[in-house]
């Protein structure tokens, strides 16, 4: 019996972030020992979950097992677990070409691995594959370890930073939340529904007896997730209740500070939901809308089923009802067929909206989807100089915005020390609503309850690029 010991690495989006955290927890419930990123050779079990959204995602797990096969010369007795949109792309191929790899799952055989890696860990020569696809939503166990020692998943893109809060347990003060599972959309760029599933909503007293157990251990703000949130409901699951209608019912939980939800979908973006954020305090006035490209014959082919028009109507309304509110969002740069004319329609549109942040990438093939056969692809080189061009302008803007903030007061949420403080000053890093990161200089006496997951009235003295400092009033 190897020992029970085990590292997790997570690539990709927020999910997988949660889905790592979750497996975490389970593990330590079922006896297993996590190993901190800093003492990672000592481990015999590596976790690896995967993503398949951007560009040469095989081999960065390939590269990964070899790391691992060389920081342990290969020890026959160390198990590697692969899992995420990776393992369900390349299946039981990882067997053949790792022997360290024991099991491979998928985003619906995550619900099996906590059992299936105790039962390895006890066998071998045992492998197990979990890739297939459920029809409904898989209801998880619910583990929460009375001490869970503060070892969170590491992120090998460092996405996991949310994971180190939320990793400890009774003091959580941010948690996700999946919704669902899978998406129904089929952008013609986009892998996910290949590798995630078709659409599964959860019922709605799972999701609330989560929220409801996340605020018990100290959350004060919930993050809902989901390929697409506002479709929830759509895919006959959810118990007929649509998303808006899961988010009212959430926003009425005893302790709840704030809310969040990632990702919404512009075509099924409800004019209820725009009623939401202008009736509802505690939704963030923070919004993550992926817009993808401002050209419509672009958005066309992407297979998106939205245009600029219907798209800035949303913004528009948003802004009616809560002004002030902020927006971030995707963007494919280099999408087949795109001119430079398509390509300045995209950055008139983000002027035009005043994104405070964007994701933005240069457009790659994703196996088995409809625009890998596009036969117009762009000239990489001529790609990266646009994207260059967007990125640019998105550092000038938000930078001019951020400073812009310099003497408003806001509510921070405590979340961990600063790991640089000043001599002789206490400093704790924490979000103001509308979701930029704030170190604030702390000068009152400590609640009660510590400092984490406090919320605590602060003037922003200063804006660096990608946070913000400020003074406890």
């Amino acid at each position: 019996m190897i020992s029970r010991t085990f590292h997790c690495i997570t690539f990709g989006c927020q999910m997988n972030v949660n889905d790592s955290d979750w497996l975490t927890r389970s593990l330590i419930a079922r006896g297993f020992t996590p190993v901190p990123p800093d003492r990672s050779g000592e481990a015999e079990i590596y976790i690896i979950n995967t993503c398949s959204v951007r560009d040469k995602p095989e081999q960065k797990v390939y590269s990964e097992i070899g790391r691992i096969r060389s920081m342990t010369n290969d020890d026959p007795a160390v198990l590697v677990c692969v899992g995420g949109c990776v393992a369900q792309q390349v299946g039981r191929k990882l067997f053949r070409r790792f022997s360290q790899v024991r099991l491979v799952f998928g985003a619906d055989g995550i619900a099996q691995a906590p059992a299936a890696i105790e039962k390895l860990a006890g066998k071998r020569s045992l492998r197990i594959s979990l890739l297939d696809f459920e029809e409904q939503y898989t209801e998880r166990e619910q583990a929460w370890p009375d001490a869970v020692p503060d070892a969170a998943p590491d992120a090998a893109n460092g996405t996991a930073d949310a994971a180190n809060v939320q990793m400890r347990g009774r003091q959580a003060p941010s948690a996700f939340v999946s919704i669902m599972q899978g998406c129904d959309n089929f952008c013609t760029y986009c892998i996910v529904p290949y590798v995630r599933g078709r659409q599964k909503s959860r019922e709605p007293e799972a999701v609330l007896d989560e929220c409801r157990a996340w605020l018990a251990r100290g959350a004060r703000e919930i993050t809902l997730l989901g390929q697409n949130v506002n479709s929830f409901g759509q895919d006959g699951g959810g118990g007929g209740m649509s998303f808006t209608q899961l988010l009212y019912r959430v926003a009425e939980l005893p302790g709840l500070a704030r809310l969040r939800f990632v990702t919404p979908h512009p075509k099924d973006l409800a004019p209820e939901l725009i009623t939401a954020f202008g009736e509802l305090p505690v939704l963030a006035p923070r919004l993550h809308l992926p817009l993808q490209s401002g050209s419509d014959r672009i958005l066309e082919r992407m297979g998106r089923k939205y245009d600029r028009a219907r798209y800035m109507d949303i913004v528009n309304s948003l802004r009616a009802v809560r002004p002030g509110i902020h927006l971030s969002t995707d963007i494919i740069v280099g999408f087949p067929g795109e001119t430079e004319e398509d390509f300045l329609e995209t950055l008139h549109c983000m002027q035009d909206v005043g994104f405070m942040g964007s994701f933005s990438f240069v457009y790659s093939d994703r196996p088995g989807t409809r625009a890998s056969l596009f036969t117009d692809k762009i000239d990489r080189a001529v790609a990266l100089e646009r994207l260059a061009r967007l990125q640019d302008w998105q550092y000038n803007y938000a930078w001019e915005q951020l400073r812009g903030l310099t003497g408003e007061i806001v509510d921070v949420l405590l979340e961990e020390p600063s790991p640089k403080p000043q001599e002789g000053e206490i400093i704790w890093q924490g979000k103001e609503p509308r979701g930029h990161s704030v170190n604030v200089r702390l000068t009152g006496p400590e609640p009660e309850g510590g400092w984490m997951g406090a919320i605590v009235p602060t003037r922003i003295t200063a804006a660096a690029m990608h946070s913000l400092r400020g003074e406890q009033l």
